[in-house]
């Protein structure tokens, strides 16, 4: 089903179907990418996208964009773990904040990559192609 789904570009179909129509607006609060999806984050994926899906079939127009909560403590401190960072001022002072800044943004890239891997196996529709983030 996963291949068709694709193969037929199913979702965006399923958009283009129901542009100009009645707008159903779905704040679908994302993800952290600190860490790779597990059961607890896959099932209210899937809750989520049931909404998204039961709104298009009701035929209203549900624009599905992905979108990455880059909390940026958690991130930080796995910068600092991965750069051997011990206290503070070594960002600035021995690392760089321009260094720092790009492994935050690698660790984000990172754990995104896998998340999508995940979401499209359970079948849910997102726009991977145009996400937000609070990274940005």
């Amino acid at each position: 089903m996963l291949a068709r789904w694709k193969q037929e570009d199913t979702f965006h179909r399923s958009l283009e179907l129901r542009r100009g129509g009645d707008e159903f607006v779905f704040y679908d609060g994302p993800p952290f990418p600190t860490g790779n999806p597990h059961h607890g984050t896959l099932f209210v994926s899937v809750l989520k996208d049931v909404v998204g899906r039961y709104k298009t079939m009701r035929g209203y127009y549900v624009p599905r964009a992905w979108g990455w909560d880059c909390h940026g403590l958690p991130i930080e401190t796995q910068a600092e773990k991965n750069l051997g960072i011990t206290d503070k001022s070594e960002i600035a002072g021995r690392v760089g904040v321009a260094a720092f800044n790009d492994e935050c943004r690698r660790i984000v890239a990172n754990f995104n990559a896998n998340w999508k891997t995940y979401i499209d196996k359970i079948g849910r529709w997102v726009d991977f192609d145009t996400p937000y983030s609070t990274l940005d």
